[in-house]
């Protein structure tokens, strides 16, 4: 019988702590969402001739998502709400990590801007909102639109016609085949460029040409009061419904009633609020700041708000002016 040396003995607690240390700091390929303490919004943003409320308020709810560790990864449960993805499921087709990144804070400044024009329409104010353009979402892998167009990209013209919008682009494209060339005029930045494309088939139950993007509508926004909205790295459209509320509390209008309210949604030109990932990690993040309701997309972001909610008030909105509404029927606070 051969027994365990001390010297053994060192070699293998020094391999096992090295596994541990391995399975603590490497990273894995999927990404890990954790809740985040809800934020006050009023520190972030400035109306020209506004100011913060004095009570209560408006705080917004983000996501910590980062690479998971390998020991994240094997025991997906070591952090309190937290929950694992693959990659696939978080960056966009032909989408890597440092270009989702940009696409994020480009996601939150547009958030900004419509957040603005939203709530300064609500308070009476005219603001100039245009279309001017599809900007490039993503292009989808081994699409005619690979390495022709780039996430961001705004198209304004297709055959020389000028587009500003999905559908007009969309309009454009059904005037031609599957197989035609189409060249198309894009803002890149300062730039404006060509790019010529062949089409091909959308594979539908009725085939349609196509150049595999995710199109949506870019606008030139312009305000008739300077608002200024500083989320630092913070990324992603999901606030534009706590800064359009604050922006209102900024102009003295009394959304929140003294009570702190907790809002996420992403905020659309027409006051439509849209829905938004991590909705579970929000709703602790929510809890955690010990706000008195959370405003959260109707739907299926409601419904799963409720599962995390421990007893906090969730209220689901569809659109910008309801969310006023809905508001203004809380108990004030003093």
């Amino acid at each position: 019988m051969r027994f365990a040396t001390p010297g053994r003995l060192l070699v293998v607690g020094i391999v096992l702590l090295a596994v541990f240390l391995g399975l603590l700091t490497l990273q894995s390929n999927d990404y890990i969402f954790l809740p985040d303490k809800a934020h006050p919004v009023a520190p972030l943003v400035t109306v020209s001739g506004g100011h913060d409320p004095t009570k209560g308020g408006i705080y917004f709810v983000d996501v910590i998502v980062r690479k998971a560790t390998l020991l994240e990864q094997l025991f997906g449960g070591l952090h309190n709400g937290a929950d694992l993805y693959p990659a696939n499921a978080i960056n966009p087709p032909g989408v890597n990590d440092k270009q989702r990144r940009t696409l994020d804070l480009e996601d939150m400044k547009l958030s900004q801007q419509v957040a603005a024009a939203v709530a300064l329409k609500a308070a009476g104010k005219k603001v100039d909102l245009r279309p001017v353009g599809v900007r490039v979402v993503a292009v989808e892998l081994h699409a005619p639109a690979t390495g022709k167009l780039e996430p961001d990209d705004v198209i304004v013209a297709v055959d020389g016609t000028r587009v500003r919008d999905p559908q007009a682009l969309l309009k454009v494209m059904k005037k031609h085949h599957v197989g035609d060339a189409v060249t198309f005029t894009i803002k890149r930045g300062k730039q404006t460029l060509v790019k010529r494309l062949v089409t091909v088939s959308s594979h539908e139950p009725k085939p349609r040409p196509i150049i595999g993007i995710i199109p949506e509508t870019a606008y030139d926004i312009r305000l008739p009061v300077p608002v200024r909205i500083d989320a630092g790295n913070v990324g992603g459209p999901s606030a534009g419904v706590a800064f359009a509320l604050d922006v209102l509390e900024e102009l003295g209008k009394d959304v929140a009633h003294g009570n702190k309210i907790a809002a996420t949604g992403e905020i659309n030109p027409d006051g439509s609020i849209g829905p938004i990932g991590g909705i579970k990690q929000k709703t602790i993040g929510a809890r955690a700041a010990h706000v008195d309701a959370f405003l959260v997309p109707a739907g299926e972001n409601a419904r799963d708000a409720r599962k995390y909610a421990h007893g906090l008030r969730i209220i689901p909105v569809e659109t910008f002016p309801q969310a006023l509404r809905a508001l203004a029927t809380l108990p004030p606070k003093t």
